[in-house]
């Protein structure tokens, strides 16, 4: 298997901006359930509820350095979706190589909504999103040459 990525937590600096110090230090770095597992479990930083229809943005405390060319893909953990419709605010969380060096440490956010009919109850350090790392190409003609800057949402406004 080849290795491109390395996870870390963000600064606790990086992280007071959304977190609490006692959760920083509970911080999980994502890892794989199994030898086979293509997904990196996300672990939850602190406990929350979601009741039918509610949403929570999570701050991970996690940054990931990729390599070039490659990309993370952020889903829900499989069972939370199958049994409580459990989604991504964004569909598919896309975490890009430069993200890594942006002015918020690239801190991954992860937007959850419980869009079922039944309460879900995350408890602190268990899994609930995961992460595949794939590589995706870029056209012939491609001439980009901007540098990212800010973070979540930014690269519209270059």
């Amino acid at each position: 298997m080849k290795r491109i990525a390395k996870f870390e937590k963000v600064s606790l600096d990086e992280y007071l901006k959304s977190g609490s110090a006692e959760c920083y230090n509970e911080i999980i770095l994502p890892k794989r359930a199994t030898s086979g597992s293509a997904g990196y479990d996300f672990f939850a930083p602190y406990s929350f509820t979601l009741k039918p229809n509610q949403t929570e943005k999570v701050a991970t405390g996690i940054r990931v350095k990729i390599d070039e060319g490659w990309v993370l893909k952020i889903y829900p953990r499989s069972s939370l979706g199958f049994k409580y419709r459990l989604r991504l605010d964004n569909t598919v969380g896309i975490i890009d190589s430069d993200y890594f060096f942006a002015d918020n440490e690239g801190h991954i956010f992860i937007k959850i909504t419980n869009c079922g009919d039944k309460e879900l109850f995350v408890e602190k350090g268990k899994a609930f999103a995961q992460g595949v790392f794939v590589e995706y190409g870029i056209t012939i003609d491609d001439e980009c040459e901007i540098k990212r800057v800010g973070g979540l949402g930014s690269t519209d406004k270059q």
